[in-house]
């Protein structure tokens, strides 16, 4: 059964595929997306300071990543055979000026002399809206998710998420990390805070420019005061994590008390 739900995922690419011009860079991100399925084989997760997933068997290239995000690094070095991008969010204001002192992430892409990403990493702060157990987490559901073809988006279905026992971060955790956001939407058991970071980029496709703005929604349960989701977008990549679908039924039972 897994073989022909393949060979219908390959059919469906191609399809998808010879609509598109310049298509090769969808390819190489269909190749890597259908690596999912056997995450353990072709990719590795090491986290510490920071948070990186290393490609075993890496297919997409540097200009395939600008194709699909239009936009360009903060910055590039040479590293042995390789080299290195670094993209840098900073915090900014209503007004669109930068937080003094500064508030900032980064992500980080590595390249090896085939010019094939190798590792994506993610800054410390980063995780703090984003915990390294449920960005793994999200990263092996993957494998499972249905192709939205007009959208251009993977969503992973949430039975087939895999269950962690790992705690949430509080709000007053990540408010201390981030600092106060630029505004609160207020609902019945939740409320959303919203953060302004611009993408310190060299270049910018023309027409592409918004996405140099992320705008991060983080969800907080009133109950709890529990980080429930989180959702944005990075170098114009979307994403969106429910840290509710992941955790395992006692943590649910424990958070709703």
């Amino acid at each position: 059964m897994k073989k022909v739900t393949r060979i219908f995922r390959l059919v469906l690419a191609f399809g998808l595929l010879s609509t598109l011009t310049g298509c090769l860079h969808w390819l190489h991100a269909y190749q890597t997306y259908l690596q999912m399925d056997e995450f353990d084989r072709y990719f590795a997760v090491t986290s510490k300071d920071d948070f990186t997933v290393h490609f075993k068997e890496p297919r997409l290239l540097s200009q395939d990543f600008v194709s699909l995000a239009k936009l360009h690094a903060s910055s590039e070095e040479r590293i042995g055979d390789g080299k290195k991008w670094r993209y840098w969010f900073r915090k900014i204001d209503k007004d669109g000026k930068p937080i003094n002192p500064e508030i900032s992430f980064y992500l980080d892409l590595a390249f090896n002399k085939e010019d094939k990403i190798t590792d994506w990493t993610f800054s410390n702060l980063f995780l703090q809206i984003a915990p390294p157990e449920f960005l793994e987490a999200s990263f092996r559901s993957l494998g499972g998710a249905e192709i939205n073809e007009e959208k251009q988006q993977l969503k992973a279905k949430a039975d087939q998420m895999e269950k962690i026992a790992a705690k949430l971060p509080k709000k007053a955790v990540v408010v201390k990390q981030l600092g106060e956001p630029l505004e609160v939407e207020n609902e019945d058991k939740q409320e959303i805070y919203k953060y302004h970071f611009r993408l310190d980029a060299r270049e910018i496709e023309e027409g592409y420019e918004d996405r140099a703005l992320s705008e991060v929604r983080l969800t907080f349960d009133k109950a709890t005061s529990e980080l429930v989701k989180m959702s944005g977008r990075f170098a114009g990549l979307k994403i969106s994590i429910n840290y509710r679908n992941f955790q395992d039924e006692d943590e649910k039972k424990v958070a709703g008390m």
